[in-house]
């Protein structure tokens, strides 16, 4: 199915859940369904993500919907605050939220302020200011994450609590290339990013962060199947309500599995660990909620090996691990800025 068949699904659900919803104000689609050309082929691995907004100061009336299938296509539909987007200034130095208003993805629009905003801001998003703006901001994901790491938390949260702020290095670079900072592809992404500026070693030291840099295509494959089973597992048992567990579903395993081996099929093993790793501790966490202590502590076992062959699989490696991302950052920022002046859209 195209990008623009699938954007046009995600219209008709959106307009009629906003119109249906109280509180909610509209809908425009992000992540790399926004990125694409419509004419593009959307990725049986990938789903369409929806942001349904919210009215200023309300509270959603009722809880996003997550991942369902509509017509064929994998939406998520998830809340965002009114606030994120109170104006352009806002949005264009957001690193995940100015890449939306950059076209035309508006879905539905009942006052007539996305378009608004998006006319505010599609003109400015290549300007230096508002890139430096954003590579600023997903600079402070990273500190501000690391800075919140709780090494006493248990395994799965505290890698999480790494992993993330590790993960948004990718980021840094792809926001000051104009490139969509996507979530599961973000290490194949920054990759092909770098080496179209030459720079192929610095993906290495990303990768040498995340820990995974000698990992074998071998050893990725034993990890993705050891998640895929606790993914099977925690799909099944999951009752416990928690912020990602429409990540956790039988009808997301495409994207979560599925997405991460296609990965390691096209030679990118190593780029499919940090999803490998996220969806892992997401279904630890169900686990340990939901299921029985044995068949928790069985998987948790198994993401146990995995952290170890991060180099991350006790507290203090987790921290001495997170002070390197850390001191990574100002070669970070000289590298961002380097490609933000190399890239020819970037105009002042």
């Amino acid at each position: 199915m195209r990008v623009s068949e699938a954007r046009a699904v995600a219209a008709r659900w959106a307009a009629a859940y906003t119109e249906r919803t109280p509180g909610c104000a509209g809908a425009f689609v992000s992540g790399s369904a926004a990125w694409l050309p419509g004419d593009a082929e959307l990725p049986v691995t990938s789903d369409v993500d929806v942001l349904l907004v919210t009215e200023e100061g309300a509270r959603p009336a009722r809880p996003a919907p997550g991942k369902f299938r509509r017509e064929g296509v994998l939406i998520e539909g998830s809340d965002l605050p009114g606030e994120e987007i109170a104006t352009p200034g806002r949005v264009l130095g957001s690193y995940y939220l100015a890449g939306s208003f950059r076209t035309d993805t508006v879905l539905a629009d009942p006052s007539g302020r996305l378009a608004a905003l998006r006319d505010a801001v599609a003109p400015e998003f290549t300007r230096r200011r508002w890139v430096r703006r954003r590579c600023a901001h997903a600079e402070r994901r990273i500190t501000g994450g690391l800075a919140r790491l709780d090494v006493s938390a248990p395994p799965h949260d505290r890698v999480t609590g790494w992993l993330f702020p590790a993960g948004v290095t990718t980021h840094v670079l792809l926001t000051a290339g104009l490139r969509n900072p996507t979530v599961r592809r973000r290490y194949s992404a920054v990759r092909e990013l770098l080496d179209g500026h030459g720079r192929p070693q610095l993906t290495e030291e990303l990768l040498a962060l995340l820990g995974c840099d000698g990992m074998s295509a071998v050893r990725v494959e034993r990890h993705l199947r050891a998640m895929a089973k606790a993914f099977d597992e925690a799909a099944r048992v999951a009752v416990t309500p928690y912020p990602f567990s429409s990540d956790i579903t039988p009808r997301a395993r495409a994207v979560a599995v599925d997405g991460s081996r296609a990965l390691i099929t096209s030679g990118h093993h190593r780029e499919a660990v940090f999803w490998i790793a996220a969806t892992y501790a997401r279904c630890c966490r169900i686990l340990a909620a939901d299921a029985p202590p044995e068949s928790a502590a069985r998987h948790a076992a198994g993401f146990a090996e995995l952290a170890a062959d991060l180099g991350v699989g006790t507290p203090g490696a987790l921290r001495a691990r997170a002070g390197e991302v850390a001191a990574f950052l100002p070669r970070l920022r000289e590298a961002a800025a380097e490609i933000t002046a190399a890239c020819p859209q970037v105009r002042d």
